[in-house]
């Protein structure tokens, strides 16, 4: 169907004008609607990547016979693995994980690499370099750069982040990549909260979509 505006003078101008700004609106929201559902999945991450981390390290946790370095209980090579409900197969592994005598809450983890399902059968692949957790208000905060890779071919490069699992936020203040066949966006900061009902991106944002892929979506 094509669609036509007819007319002459300023009203014409007027109604063309208008209308293009509505099918500009119209291909933004589209393309959001792409995006938005993926990065929320991203909070769910946190909560698993919490639970491992309690597995490790329970509260009544005993360190007599463990090592000891530098005023920390040493873990090597934690590693967890198993399949789902839906016989999806997981792990969760790490080079070293670290917890301070002094303030048993402050957890350290070193080279993170791990595979989990997070919906049907969606995967994702995760590799960090180091993480703290705080376990007296399950937080999780991540200073170096790490990657999201999804089994749909969606990949998300941060440099760092923050994530909040009680509140259900993550944030970071550093730049943010996004890529997936058709589609790429880059933001120099990035807020979810409400458990992934709100997601802001900000900062020199740039959101490039395919029109065969935005095609695809409205099929």
């Amino acid at each position: 169907m094509m669609n036509t505006i007819t007319g002459t003078g300023p009203a014409r101008h007027d109604m063309s004008a208008q209308y293009g700004q509505a099918l500009a609106h119209s291909r933004r929201v589209r393309r959001w609607k792409i995006l938005l559902p993926i990065m929320a999945l991203v909070i769910s991450l946190g909560f698993i990547a919490v639970s491992w981390v309690r597995s490790f390290f329970p509260e009544n946790l005993e360190i007599s016979g463990a090592r000891i370095e530098n005023g920390k209980v040493v873990m090597e090579k934690p590693a967890i693995s198993g399949r789902n409900d839906n016989g999806i197969s997981y792990y969760m592994n790490a080079a070293r994980a670290l917890q301070d005598i002094a303030n048993p809450n402050d957890i350290m983890l070193e080279d993170i690499d791990a595979s989990v399902p997070i919906r049907g059968n969606l995967i994702a692949r995760v590799k960090a370099l180091s993480a703290q957790f705080d376990r007296s208000n399950d937080r999780l905060e991540l200073t170096q750069p790490f990657t999201v890779n999804l089994s749909s071919g969606l990949d998300i490069h941060f440099k760092s982040a923050r994530l909040d699992i009680p509140g259900g936020e993550m944030s970071t203040s550093e730049p943010i990549a996004i890529k997936a066949e058709g589609m790429s966006m880059v933001a120099n900061q990035l807020n979810i909260t409400d458990k992934g009902k709100v997601i802001k991106f900000s900062g020199q944002v740039r959101l490039n979509v395919e029109p065969a892929l935005v095609r695809k979506i409205q099929k």
